[in-house]
């Protein structure tokens, strides 16, 4: 049996575009667009793009960050914070700071869609209950003629 070169690839800790789109669910032009970008920077292998560990570990908290509603610039900077020296006050205070705002925002669209749902099952309830009295007064009327 002869082994294909994405078995070589993944045997290697190596995968290809269409091996990381897969995996994350994404399109094969979203992973170049990041990798445009400069977010992640997989080998090239003449025309072959190989993604390695670390391509996927950044390519997941980029899909993350997306997730979570930071802009690409915020989702760079948080990025590039991991990959440099650990410990450092300031890069720590920065990051915590985005963490704290994303979650204030977060928490606000969770109150704002809560309202909502409130607000849309207060709704309904009127619109049912003139339907009833719709219905009832239309059963009544007919029963009169």
């Amino acid at each position: 049996m002869t082994s294909s070169p994405s078995d070589a690839a993944d045997r290697e800790g190596a995968w290809t575009i269409a091996q990381v789109a897969d995996a994350f669910g994404v399109t094969h032009r979203t992973v170049r667009h990041y990798e445009d970008l400069g977010l992640i920077a997989p080998e090239r292998r003449g025309t072959h793009r190989l993604y390695h560990r670390r391509d996927r570990t950044r390519l997941a908290l980029i899909l993350r960050g997306k997730r979570l509603g930071f802009p690409l610039e915020e989702i760079r900077t948080i990025i590039d914070l991991f990959d440099a020296p650990r410990g450092r006050r300031t890069q720590l205070e920065y990051v915590l700071g985005q963490v704290e705002q994303r979650r204030h925002d977060l928490e606000q669209r969770l109150r704002d869609v809560q309202d909502t749902i409130e607000e849309l099952g207060e709704f309904e309830r009127r619109c049912r209950a003139d339907l009833t009295r719709v219905s009832l007064a239309s059963t009544s009327s007919s029963a009169n003629t």
